[in-house]
């Protein structure tokens, strides 16, 4: 998987680690995190970016999915694997 995959996420938060699950089950290795946890100004560039204040914000390639229940709609939907390849 050439796409590239970025997640705003925290540490200790169980949806973040299901969708990293979820993304590292369909292939893929590289995940670029940005822990609002650790600076309080990257969650209000979140919140700036996607207009959503919880974690995880999923980006794959330039496009926003939203959260781990968009994802996990996306892979239910057939959807994730394609857009992973960037289809």
């Amino acid at each position: 998987m050439n796409t590239k995959v970025l997640m705003y996420c925290t540490e200790v938060c169980p949806y973040c680690v299901r969708a990293e699950r979820l993304l590292r089950a369909k292939g893929v290795t590289e995940i670029e995190k940005i822990r609002v946890d650790l600076e309080p100004e990257l969650r209000v560039a979140m919140m700036e970016k996607t207009g959503r204040r919880t974690v995880p914000q999923i980006y794959i390639g330039s496009r926003h999915v939203g959260g781990h229940d968009e994802l996990a709609a996306l892979e239910h939907n057939g959807e994730l694997a394609k857009l992973l390849a960037g289809d």
